[in-house]
């Protein structure tokens, strides 16, 4: 199991550049930056049990997580 932070620049890195501009650009894409920025860290939180919690729930936040890394990455694409 992973404890790397999964930040969109580290997903993306050849994007990076894209990301940043589409964050000020796009109001659309910032939201999902924004919101799967949110659930990274609580992912990121539960995996270091800074913030434990039931392992169907970990698992229900990494789906949710993978859902908006698709959504961002077909806005990239």
């Amino acid at each position: 199991m992973s404890h790397t932070p999964h930040e969109l620049a580290e997903e993306f890195p050849e994007k990076a550049e894209q990301i940043h501009a589409l964050r000020q650009s796009d109001p659309h894409f910032a939201k999902l930056a924004e919101q799967y920025q949110e659930v990274n860290k609580a992912v990121y939180l539960a995996e270091t049990n800074v913030t434990p919690m039931e392992e169907l729930a970990e698992v229900e936040l990494r789906k949710k997580r993978a859902k908006l890394k698709d959504e961002i990455w077909a806005l990239l694409a």
